[in-house]
């Protein structure tokens, strides 16, 4: 009995990391194929979260990459200023109040993609950006300085695929017409305004209370002793 529960158990892991590969190798078809991709990839469940979190953190590790090992001629990096957990959240906390805030028009859109959804085509979306500037970064310690337009042209490249993949995922995944689904992704782009605004205020203010409580105990202190 307790040998099939093994067994069991074992197939059982087996089958899902098998499921999340495949959902892995997915991105491949849908940064190709878009709009079949993106209509499979939520609709047929053909990705998965974990699988679209592989992609998101590759491409924060690709971003950290890019700097440190581009060929000094096509970027100039000074590391005494750079702070890596800063470039690291600069494209993270972006992409996550991205979803947010494309999650949180649907209801007034109209979209059928829900919160996950949106989150999983976002992360596919991005698959072009580790697929094109690891192998270009590569690239850029192999070229001379007068052949820089060839890591250019790349670089946007990614940057133009990934927009690119993003609008048509949105599309795909909430079922809208080209027409509504700009509209939906500027008045994302607009929430992500007021989100990022809000959490700015909030911050100040727990950074003003926390100063006032400070100050207060210092005063206190400074009475007492």
């Amino acid at each position: 009995m307790k040998k099939s529960a093994e067994l069991s158990g074992a197939s059982t892991g087996s089958s899902r990391a098998s499921g999340f590969w495949k959902s892995l190798r997915y991105a491949l078809y849908a940064v190709v194929h878009p709009v079949d991709g993106f209509w499979d990839l939520s609709h047929e469940k053909r990705g998965s979260a974990a699988a679209g979190t592989v992609i998101l953190v590759l491409a924060l590790l690709t971003r950290v990459w890019r700097l440190q090992y581009t060929n000094f001629q096509f970027i100039r990096v000074n590391w005494e200023r750079i702070n890596i957990f800063m470039q690291v959240m600069g494209i993270l906390m972006p992409f996550l109040i991205w979803v947010l805030s494309n999650w949180a028009l649907t209801t007034l859109f109209d979209g059928k993609g829900n919160l996950k959804n949106v989150y999983i085509a976002s992360c596919y979306a991005i698959a072009p950006y580790p697929l094109v500037m690891i192998p270009n970064t590569i690239l850029s310690n192999l070229l001379a300085a007068d052949e820089s337009t060839f890591y250019v042209f790349f670089y946007y490249l990614s940057l133009v695929w990934c927009v690119m993949l993003m609008v048509v995922g949105m599309s795909q995944i909430h079922e809208y017409k080209m027409g509504k689904n700009l509209l939906c992704i500027l008045f994302s782009i607009v929430g992500m305004a007021v989100i990022i605004f809000i959490l700015l205020l909030f911050f100040s203010l727990i950074s003003d209370g926390i100063a006032y409580f400070y100050s207060l105990y210092k005063e206190i202190i400074f009475r007492l002793y």
